[in-house]
């Protein structure tokens, strides 16, 4: 890994290409009806393309699209279930919308083939390859993006009893062996992500965060996501889903601080607006 964190300022996707010369904002749109904070507010098609274009307007330049819920102790959906959410949405958007790049969340190959074929860009993979290893085959096929995230466990048991030796090098060991395979296999466009949440306690996601400058020795470009997650909800004393932005905000912004170049979020003005002060405090920084 001879990469720099600098290395890949730019991503060319499909046809498109991503300037990573700033962190973008990548939004969230949940089309289930059991995801953690706002399921069943976009799984009908009108409002979820109402929805895209609100976030594009505030900021959105990735809109990820997610049609089974990875919260803690969700149950899984069926491929047809899973591509009955999906696959009429982004058909639809990236046709309506087509200077954004579409990525969806998804661990079937069977919901990810039909949505490259559809003209999505990016692959959001929970499991970092461990449910489906040819992911790494298809992004190579359709150049598309991949997002290699890191979870322990699935998401019905994975909060269940998480350990590590040591959760930063165990993390970074599992993604730069994932790196491997899919460098071997042609993947040119890979967003790290540490997988807050996922398989972790508290105590983990924290020490994530804190170092999550290790994590950009790989030379591609880090994704955090940790919008309106439990752990901000154990910090701010059981505080629930719709009262945790401040606090998304403040882990953001660390990131932002410490070389994440994606934010994936609920609250799009929010963190596009924490963006652009973080970017007019960074070129003050540079004069």
């Amino acid at each position: 890994m001879s990469k720099t964190a600098e290395s890949h300022p730019n991503l060319r996707i499909r046809n498109k290409e991503l300037d990573l010369s700033t962190p973008k904002v990548m939004g969230i749109l949940n089309v289930t009806p059991d995801s953690f904070s706002d399921g069943g507010e976009y799984n009908h098609k009108q409002t979820a393309l109402q929805r895209i274009e609100e976030m594009i307007v505030q900021g959105a330049e990735i809109v990820d699209i997610g049609g089974e819920s990875t919260r803690p102790g969700s149950d899984p959906v069926s491929v047809d279930e899973e591509s009955s959410r999906v696959l009429p949405v982004l058909k639809v958007a990236i046709e309506r919308f087509q200077n954004i790049f579409f990525s969806v969340d998804t661990t079937k190959y069977d919901v990810a083939r039909p949505a490259l074929e559809a003209g999505a860009h990016i692959i959001n993979d929970v499991s970092g390859l461990q449910k489906e290893p040819r992911f790494s085959e298809l992004c190579a096929e359709f150049n598309a993006g991949y997002v290699l995230m890191h979870s322990q466990g699935d998401p019905k048991t994975m909060q269940d009893n998480p350990e590590y030796r040591d959760v930063i090098s165990d993390i970074t060991g599992f993604l730069g062996r994932q790196i491997e395979i899919l460098e071997k296999k042609g993947v040119v466009s890979v967003f790290v992500d540490p997988g807050i949440g996922f398989g972790k306690t508290l105590q983990h996601n924290l020490k994530i965060i804190s170092g999550l400058h290790k994590f950009t020795k790989f030379g591609y470009p880090v994704l955090m996501g940790a919008s309106r997650k439990s752990m901000i909800g154990k910090i701010l004393e059981d505080r629930p889903a719709d009262g945790r932005l401040a606090g998304t905000l403040a882990v953001h912004y660390h990131s932002l601080l410490n070389g994440a170049k994606i934010l994936r979020v609920h609250d799009v003005q929010e963190a596009s607006d924490s963006i652009q002060v973080f970017n007019a405090i960074v070129s003050a920084e540079d004069r």
